[in-house]
């Protein structure tokens, strides 16, 4: 340890070594500065003792505001293999993150400061969910600020997502019914693909419906997952398009675990399938040399040049045949999954056959439909059953 002084009787400069580089086997210099030689002294001291017993480097933490801590933990958690389109969730919410403490130093950073932000993003109507996964990513990157030696504790260890007070308002929107179509309007919008829908509509919507897959494992779907001799279609891909390029599409894998699957297709659908391959295959032959770029890879649902749809391909599709029906629910082309799930629970198929079916490792939304249905054939039920014997519950008045 040594000291030097920089302003006579003002300021004093004490360095000394501190412990071995693991990698290099170098001593790394701490320097403190302090109006007195004593104060320059008792700092040097607390550093290294902050060092030795946490391991924690003050010098490095002073260069680390939150935004090239996060980037830096983004850069990490790319590169474990994590779908793109999950990479761009964790962007938006760590971009939410940087309106509040981007160029805060993560020392500085309490749980009170934490806390204050979700409870921010609560009073500006943010989604639970979107607060929720906010929560989520900045749990991770102060757990990497903690493995860096950047920091002892997370100031999000017992933070609370704020649960915003259930309203009426709240209560009557959240209507279950709102997110599947009954089976008049079902029939209503598949009659308006007979009647207006572009080619391959009738096929798209027909097997989103009768299926219950996602519309990215729809456009992701090739010859090869469909099997028309045991009927069996296989779920092992979704189709991922950022910028909405047909060229710059990407598979990858489905959306969870639970989500990889195998199930049957009603008859009707296979033949409809069937009926599609022959058009199609004809239609290569028609094409493949008019596109220089003929993109020859087995896709069911494709354009001319061979490139799959994406999924707004058929969001689009789908708001134009809505146009023509009298339906007023906001539906995308997700409504026809929970759609098929009302199907099966109306059909009398239990809830683990469904969740099954359909994919689903969240059984939240699957349960409420399934519940909602099967009450409403409860009451359908009784009515049933008042129309058929009615007479005999005319008992009369016997006095």
């Amino acid at each position: 340890m040594y000291f030097k002084e920089l302003i006579k009787g003002k300021k004093w400069l004490c360095v000394a070594d501190g412990p071995r580089d693991p990698v290099t086997g170098e001593r790394k210099q701490i320097a403190r500065r302090g109006k007195t030689k004593k104060e320059a002294e008792k700092r040097v001291l607390d550093a290294l003792t902050k060092l030795q017993e946490d391991g924690i480097d003050e010098t490095k933490v002073k260069c680390s505001p939150f935004d090239k801590l996060a980037y830096e933990w983004l850069d990490v958690y790319t590169r474990t293999g994590v779908k793109r389109s999950t990479i761009r969730i964790r962007e938006k919410e760590i971009k939410i993150l940087l309106r509040y403490i981007a160029k805060v130093n993560i020392s500085k950073i309490s749980s009170k400061m934490y806390q204050k932000i979700l409870n921010d993003l609560t009073d500006k109507e943010y989604a639970r969910t979107t607060i929720s996964g906010v929560h989520t990513t900045a749990g991770m990157i102060f757990k990497y600020a903690i493995k860096e030696k950047l920091l002892k504790e997370s100031p999000t260890i017992g933070a609370v997502v704020p649960q915003k007070r259930l309203t009426i308002e709240d209560i009557e929107k959240n209507n279950i019914a709102e997110k599947y179509l009954e089976r008049n309007e079902l029939t209503e919008f598949l009659m308006t693909v007979r009647e207006h829908g572009l080619t391959l509509d009738l096929e798209i919507f027909y097997v989103l419906a009768f299926s219950g897959m996602r519309s990215g494992e729809l456009c992701a779907l090739k010859w090869p997952d469909i099997n028309f001799d045991t009927r069996e279609v296989r779920i092992t891909k979704t189709l991922y398009n950022e910028d909405n390029n047909m060229r710059k599409y990407e598979l990858t894998p489905p959306k969870t675990k639970g989500s990889i699957r195998t199930f049957n297709l009603d008859i009707e659908i296979i033949h409809m399938l069937k009926d599609h391959q022959k058009y199609q295959a004809k239609l290569k032959l028609a094409h493949r040399h008019a596109h220089e770029d003929y993109h020859d890879e087995n896709f069911i649902f494709c354009r001319e040049n061979g490139y799959p749809f994406i999924q707004k391909n058929i969001l689009i599709r789908m708001e134009r045949l809505l146009e023509k029906t009298s339906i007023k629910k906001h539906a995308t082309p997700h409504i026809f999954r929970h759609t098929h799930i009302s199907m099966l629970a109306e059909a009398g198929v239990d809830i683990t056959t469904i969740m099954r079916r359909v994919g689903h490792d969240d059984m939240k939304t699957t349960m409420k439909i399934y519940t909602h249905v099967t009450d409403k054939m409860k009451e359908d039920a009784s009515q049933k059953v008042h129309q058929t014997f009615g007479n005999i519950l005319k008992i009369g008045n016997s006095k």
